[in-house]
């Protein structure tokens, strides 16, 4: 038997052999990937491919806001922050939008991790500087480390949960270590923190929802504010980043502005009136139907439809699966088939939209066909614990003949539901107590009433009780939080790279977190299990399996109705605003737009000057 002592010393020896060879093996990249392949721009790129170097600098970006806004600390589980403000702040890195998902340095001059993903270190640059003039340094980046897990919103502390500690090395110098090794997403994600400057915060209340306009680094800070009704920003003419190959091309306005309206039609007819600048169209009916102005025929506004390629993600009506009458998937799948997607979209979309199938639709991640066998060993395991439909077939929504008559699902809606143990009196759905079933819709887009409607009157057919609750977006966000809905209208949104985002949306750690995006309620054991092995993925062939596993098993629990996505993003803009002519694959890339020297600001039409009442839409 060895000594104890002596063990020791060769157990602390090997401890430290191990370390040193970790070091040895890793090394400071001006760029991270998620599999370790390489990145697609160099270490001496000049700019990205969809940013113009050459744009020109000047002029002001006019944007419209949603409703209102109360606080201008966008990290805290209090109020509706104003839009723009992360435009002035800084990250450790900035994603490029042309890629799965690679980090390049933007605070960070260099990156390095662990060869088993273990830790993640930043070398910050030594020019970076806050607003005021302080440098940035690795004490500012433990401090909103450690600041946004234990008093920012609940999302930071699941985002962030494998993180171990935060290891100030050096002014300059900043390291993270991970509770386990092999997460591939996390130094990425690391790379997202923005960082606060802590000298600013240890006189302020972190905690507090107020308006005083903060100290960041980015691009932009705040010039003032209107509260409720609008926020300026102007750009730091020394900012400085700005000469950076990842801000080359970008931030070319000298002001950006948001007005806010209340309700969307308004903000509609305000853009056609020239009070703002930019208009991304959400409504497929206004965008065939509402555009038939002067000012789009002269070509002084432009309707273009950019690409997007990112996966489209799950939008639907989401089950609070916390209510009692939602917690059977018999009730929830009845709920789902009296929907009608197709007459829908025929009557109400023109059209112009495809049914989402997938909570990756648009992409490989989508769950398509029987599973693979690579699938199934993941599937097997957990037999019994996930639906049966999961290895038996793949999931399609019904589809109907775009009639408006759905006599056959309604029947395949009763039977579900008599199955569960609801039954009619008096043309009232009721469950064995007597006790009729009611739904409250909670709404805040007073435009997608219209498309609750025909779908309240399916429900009523069956003697189901759907009531629209529409409030403001502060009472929203507070029942949001609260848990205190039974059906909500929201996305899942996606990116090509899934990871520990995941959590924030089906982890049980998460579902009763207020303020987590775990709307559902989800407390399953099986899909943790299958969220934990999509993080843990070690190779792109890896990541689409088991990313395709969750899917089906979100699917076939019915917790959303799939509504629907379209490829494209619909953009209106009036014609002194210009684009980079290669356009991003994941983002219409609004910031690397410039305004035309030698164009002025739009000029009305007297018939056009004024907003007028029409209805709308907001379908995504």
């Amino acid at each position: 038997m060895m000594n104890i002592s002596l063990r020791h010393v060769f157990l602390h020896a090997s401890l430290a052999f191990a370390c040193l060879a970790s070091t040895a093996q890793a090394a400071p990249q001006h760029a991270l990937t998620l599999y370790d392949e390489a990145p697609k721009y160099p270490a001496d790129f000049q700019h990205f491919d969809y940013a113009n170097p050459d744009a020109p600098k000047g002029g002001t970006l006019r944007q419209a806001g949603n409703d209102s806004f109360d606080t201008l600390n966008p990290f805290i589980n209090k109020g509706n922050s104003a839009e723009g403000i992360g435009l002035t702040y800084d990250t450790l890195t900035v994603n490029s939008l042309d890629e799965a998902f690679t980090a390049y340095g933007l605070v960070a001059e260099k990156l390095e991790k662990a060869p088993d993903n273990s830790w993640v270190r930043f070398y910050l640059r030594p020019e970076a500087r806050f607003h005021d003039g302080k440098q940035i340094t690795a004490e500012d980046v433990a401090f909103t480390f450690e600041t946004l897990i234990t008093k920012g919103t609940p999302q930071y502390r699941a985002y962030y949960a494998d993180v171990d500690k935060v290891v100030v090395e050096s002014k300059q110098r900043v390291r993270f270590d991970f509770k386990h090794r092999g997460n591939r997403e996390l130094p990425l994600i690391l790379g997202q923190l923005p960082v606060l400057p802590k000298h600013w915060w240890a006189e302020r209340d972190f905690s507090a929802s107020n308006l005083e306009p903060p100290l960041g680094s980015g691009p932009y800070r705040v010039e003032r504010i209107e509260p409720g009704r609008s926020i300026y920003y102007t750009r730091v003419n020394d900012y400085w980043g700005k000469e950076l190959a990842v801000n080359r091309g970008f931030n070319n306005f000298d002001r950006v502005i948001f007005d806010y309206y209340r309700d969307t039609n308004v903000a509609l007819q305000a853009f056609k009136a020239g009070q703002f600048d930019y208009w991304l169209e959400v409504s497929a009916k206004n965008w065939a139907t509402a555009y038939d102005i002067t000012a789009v025929r002269d070509g002084r506004i432009i309707k273009e439809e950019i690409p997007n390629r990112n996966p489209a993600g799950m939008q639907g009506f989401v089950f609070n699966i916390r209510r009692p009458a939602l917690q059977d998937r018999r009730v929830r799948e009845a709920l789902s088939v009296l929907f009608d997607f197709e007459w829908t979209n025929q009557r109400l979309f023109n059209g112009a939209y495809t049914r989402t199938r997938s909570y990756f639709d648009n992409s490989e991640l989508a769950a398509t066909d029987m599973p693979s066998p690579e699938e199934l060993k993941i599937l097997e395991p957990l037999r019994g614990k996930i639906p049966d439909e999961v290895f038996q077939k793949p999931f399609e929504p019904p589809v109907s003949d775009s009639s408006g008559i759905i006599r056959d699902r309604q029947r395949q809606a009763y039977q579900l539901l008599t199955q569960a143990g609801w039954k009619i009196e008096n043309d009232r759905m009721v469950d064995a107590q007597g006790n009729p079933f009611k739904l409250e819709f909670l709404l805040v887009q007073a435009d997608f009433e219209r498309v609750l409607l025909p779908y309240k009157r399916n429900l009523a057919d069956l003697g189901i009780q759907l009531d629209i609750r529409r409030v403001d977006v502060s009472q929203y966000i507070n029942r949001l939080r609260s848990r205190d809905y039974d059906m909500i209208v929201t996305g899942f949104p996606q990116s090509s790279s899934p990871g520990n985002e995941q959590r924030e949306y089906w982890n049980s750690a998460n579902a009763d977190n207020p303020g987590s995006r775990n709307f559902i309620g989800l407390k399953d054991p099986a899909i943790d299990t299958l969220v934990e092995k999509l993080i843990g993925a070690d190779t792109r062939k890896e990541l689409v399996t088991r990313t395709r596993a969750l899917d089906r098993v979100l699917l076939w629990g019915y917790y959303v109705i799939p509504n629907w996505h379209i490829k494209t993003w619909r953009t209106a803009y009036w014609n002194q605003l210009e684009h980079p002519t290669v356009t991003p694959d994941s983002d219409v890339g609004l910031m690397s737009w410039w305004q035309k020297p030698a164009v002025s600001k739009p000029l009305p039409d007297s018939s056009e000057a004024k907003p007028k009442p029409e209805i709308q839409d907001k379908e995504e």
